[in-house]
């Protein structure tokens, strides 16, 4: 009994040993992808749609409310903060920034940083489109592939509360 053992313990070592050998002494590197990081165009002068904008929604079926604040800033760069705020659990988010534009009556949002995290640019999740429906002094309506978005403006140095 005790030869078996060894005997096993012998072919397992040399089966390791042998897997061993055929691994690759070096990692493969993959050739450097260099995508240049966008610039952000400032926003047209006026632009209604430079603000804080705040968009609370509750789903069916998910305990909560979704709270949403886009903050488009006259030079071009954008925040996007998603908090979901549940009763008795702590509130959990996503932090984006990046640049924001508009193309005729579409927002354009592009994604550079996730939760401080640099993404991939050439991801299409990273941009973001909505037809704009309204924007004014107090209101601000989205059309995008997910439905209607509501916000309202709110001060410029409002941030959402944990």
């Amino acid at each position: 009994m005790r030869f078996i053992r060894l005997s096993m313990a012998a072919v397992g070592a040399a089966v390791l040993g042998s897997l061993a050998a055929c691994a690759p002494t070096k990692p493969a590197v993959a050739p450097a992808v260099s995508i240049a990081t966008p610039t952000c165009a400032p926003a047209a002068t006026g632009d209604r749609l430079v603000g804080n904008w705040l968009s609370v929604t509750s789903q069916k079926g998910v305990a909560g409310a979704l709270r949403t604040l886009y903050t488009l800033n006259p030079d071009g760069t954008m925040s996007y903060v998603e908090q979901i705020k549940r009763p008795r659990a702590p509130s959990q988010g996503l932090e984006e920034s990046g640049c924001w534009s508009r193309e005729g009556e579409t927002l354009v949002l592009r994604t550079l940083e996730s939760n401080g995290s640099r993404v991939n640019l050439n991801d299409p999740i990273y941009t973001n489109r909505y037809r704009v429906v309204r924007a004014d002094a107090t209101e601000l309506r989205l059309l995008g592939t997910n439905g209607t978005v509501r916000a309202r403006r709110m001060s410029p140095g409002y941030r959402l509360p944990f």
